[in-house]
């Protein structure tokens, strides 16, 4: 009688535990990343929010940003780098920035974040 051994290998437990590490590697790195821009777009509907009921301009914008910005913190992008433009519906305010979060070694992983808001008038 033939006894076939079943199962996985150490070399293929081994495999399996570094790219469920190298998973887990990551997500540790982005999650800081991915708060901080969800500060960036609650910063932005905020301004959005106050700034519909009013009579506003890019300098009342930017004000207000800066305060949100200093407030919460925010280290992916600066309220400087805010693109404010005049439109047909009011002004676009927009937030388009890239981080770039180490990984190992020379590696780092890019994410690209694109987030925008329009302040009716």
């Amino acid at each position: 009688m033939k006894h076939r051994q079943r199962g996985a290998t150490f070399l293929g437990m081994a495999t399996i535990l570094v790219i469920l590490g190298a998973g887990v590697y990551a997500g540790i790195r982005l999650v800081p990343v991915y708060l901080d821009f969800t500060k960036v777009a609650r910063a932005l509907e905020q301004v959005r929010d106050e700034h519909s009921a009013i009579d506003t301009n890019p300098q009342l914008i930017r004000n207000s940003l800066e305060r949100r910005w200093d407030v919460e913190d925010i280290k992916g992008i600066g309220w400087k780098e805010i693109e404010i433009k005049r439109s047909n519906d009011g002004y676009d305010v927009k937030a388009v920035y890239n981080v770039e979060q180490p990984f190992v070694a020379n590696v780092f992983l890019l994410v690209k974040f694109d987030k925008s808001v329009v302040i009716q008038q």
